[in-house]
């Protein structure tokens, strides 16, 4: 299996934390989060995203860039941990975010609550106070 074997298989427990971290943070932060906090996990949620990209663990499988490949994702997870320490300790370095929401700047409107542990895992229904589905203008 090119996605889980001997050459990637060291990756998967950092992004397991990482998302688990993510988990925690959103739910800790509330489901209404708003400004710099919202903004912050939102980061987070598109640095866990680019980290587990399913790209990473194939090049490394294939052999063609490996290094860059582990790069990639230890990158993205570095960033997701500077974030996350951002929350912990209550100060948002807004050069910072604005950097890394420049650079990796996928999915604009991702909603961070997905990722809180109250959502139903088939996810069917979105839960109270989470951005899906609002106009940016409502956040």
């Amino acid at each position: 299996d090119h996605w889980l074997n001997e050459s990637n298989d060291a990756i998967y427990r950092d992004l397991r934390v990482a998302a688990e971290g993510l988990t925690t943070s959103v739910d800790a932060a509330g489901r209404r989060s708003s400004g710099d906090t919202l903004r912050v996990l939102q980061q987070m949620a598109r640095e866990l995203m680019l980290a587990q990209a399913s790209d990473w663990p194939f090049i490394m499988r294939t052999g063609t860039s490996p290094d860059y490949a582990t790069g990639r994702v230890r990158t993205h997870l570095a960033r997701f941990w500077s974030l996350h320490e951002m929350l912990l300790g209550g100060q948002v370095d807004l050069t910072a975010l604005q950097a890394l929401e420049y650079v990796d700047r996928i999915f604009p409107d991702i909603d961070p609550c997905w990722y809180g542990s109250i959502v139903r895992p088939e996810g069917r229904a979105v839960p109270e106070g989470c951005i899906a589905g609002k106009n940016k203008q409502d956040r």
